[in-house]
């Protein structure tokens, strides 16, 4: 299935702004990762992408559902779907590379 562009660059806007309300900006040099001032970490991140992605598919299956009753358009039907794909496999790419990060670290010398 191809994902159109217009949705992609919503879903990357979407983890951007998140990205940018989480981390409150630069802390200590580094973005996100929390400091004396009280800043929400990278499991607040985590949090917010799955709390976006169960809201996208939400979404999606509420306009799934019109459809079928005949109030909804397909249109909107399939830029909600491919919303929620594209949200999906964001999560799971960050799933996959935490996983990466975390096989790599345990194979580090002590």
């Amino acid at each position: 299935m191809s994902i159109p562009t217009t949705v992609a660059m919503n879903a990357y806007a979407t983890a951007a702004r998140q990205a940018t309300n989480i981390s409150g900006g630069q802390q200590d040099g580094v973005s996100g990762l929390g400091g004396p001032g009280g800043a929400q970490g990278f499991g607040d991140m985590l949090r917010g992408v799955v709390e976006n992605m169960t809201s996208t598919s939400i979404n999606a299956e509420q306009q799934t559902a019109s459809a079928v009753a005949g109030t909804g358009d397909l249109v909107d039907v399939v830029t909600a779907v491919a919303e929620a794909e594209v949200t999906l496999q964001t999560v799971v790419t960050i799933r996959d590379s935490v996983i990466t990060a975390y096989q790599e670290i345990m194979k580090m010398p002590i």
